[in-house]
């Protein structure tokens, strides 16, 4: 418990002076997103996954808090995937090369030994679609961290109730390192997630939920995975309705995400973090209620109920069309003017 209070205190502040520290050399080095028309640099995650590794490895080192069997094998390869995210922060790389890195990530993971073939086969495709539905959440300050930080915390009290400690260690100081990378990323943000933050959030999330998981019947699992990436779900699947419906490139960045339609009903950018924050609250909620088994699998329908009359009515919210088509991610040798 000491330990776990310690871990979580050190990975909030070492994360929120690493990022504050990065800010200015990803600037100048042109590491940066566009929001508002403004350059953001995006150092934010390469603090996030140093520092969760960092302390992880601490415990490990003085045996205070050994991750358990699998565990740090699934932080090598989360560590990975952000390594690929840091590359397409810096260079531009196709989407393809984000879901091949990620599925061969996933593959080295999932306990194949619990889930059998098939139902591994389903935990890696459930794992690279989560990773990339959540970096579809970082196109506004503040959200991917807000729901990651909630998702974080529902993940590890899944992770206690099957006794897996070090794991719950793991995602506690996880989410302290969220915490930590919102101090500078609460509207408005002085430094952003970037592609290595986002898909390393998804990664490890998705894949912890997995871990809590296996051995366990495919529909409820199916359930409490869904439960804890309703948010990020609903997102992607407004998404790609929209373009589709309006007969746009999927892969085209524009503003019809969830935040984007929020703000179109006079919601302000911290409010549609906060509305959403509780929305992902609810459904991890529940997730970790049929976990524990403290409710009946009947209770998802609910949480898929709200997802769907969600997405139906967000759709019918007309958004304003960006006047550029190509991608607003900067990258490389973008030179920055200050002032």
């Amino acid at each position: 418990m000491l330990y776990g209070i310690a871990a979580a205190s050190a990975a909030l502040l070492l994360t929120a002076v690493l990022a504050a520290l990065l800010r200015v050399p990803a600037l100048r080095a042109g590491i940066v997103d566009r929001r508002r028309q403004r350059p953001l640099p995006v150092p934010g995650g390469v603090a996030v996954v140093v520092v969760t590794c960092l302390v992880a490895w601490a415990g490990v080192w003085t045996k205070v808090a050994p991750l358990g069997q699998g565990v740090g094998e699934l932080l090598v390869a989360g560590a990975g995937v952000a390594v690929l995210g840091l590359v397409a922060d810096v260079w531009r790389l196709r989407l393809r090369v984000l879901v091949a890195g990620t599925a061969v990530a996933a593959a080295c993971v999932v306990p194949y030994d619990e889930t059998g073939l098939w139902g591994g086969i389903l935990a890696v495709g459930w794992i690279v679609f989560a990773s990339l539905a959540f970096k579809g959440l970082d196109h506004t300050d503040g959200l991917a961290g807000t729901v990651g930080v909630v998702t974080a915390f529902g993940a590890g009290a899944c992770a206690a109730v099957e006794v897996m400690d070090g794991l719950a260690v793991l995602l506690s100081v996880f989410a302290a390192a969220l915490t930590g990378f919102l101090m500078h990323n609460w509207h408005p943000a002085r430094v952003g997630m970037g592609a290595c933050g986002s898909l390393f959030t998804g990664f490890l999330l998705s894949s912890a939920a997995v871990f809590t998981r296996a051995g366990y019947a495919l529909g409820p699992t199916a359930s409490v995975l869904f439960c804890l990436g309703a948010v990020a779900a609903a997102d992607f699947l407004l998404v790609v309705l929209a373009r589709g419906t309006s007969r746009r490139p999927l892969l085209r960045r524009g503003p019809d995400h969830l935040a984007h339609r929020l703000r179109r009903l006079g919601l302000t950018a911290p409010g549609v973090v906060v509305l959403l924050g509780v929305g992902s609250f609810s459904t991890v909620l529940v997730g970790v209620l049929v976990d524990a088994g403290w409710t009946g699998e009947g209770a998802v329908l609910w949480v898929a109920g709200g997802v769907v009359l969600a997405v139906l009515v967000l759709l019918r919210i007309s958004v304003q069309q960006p006047q550029r088509t190509e991608s607003t991610q900067v990258r490389g040798q973008l030179r920055v003017r200050n002032g």
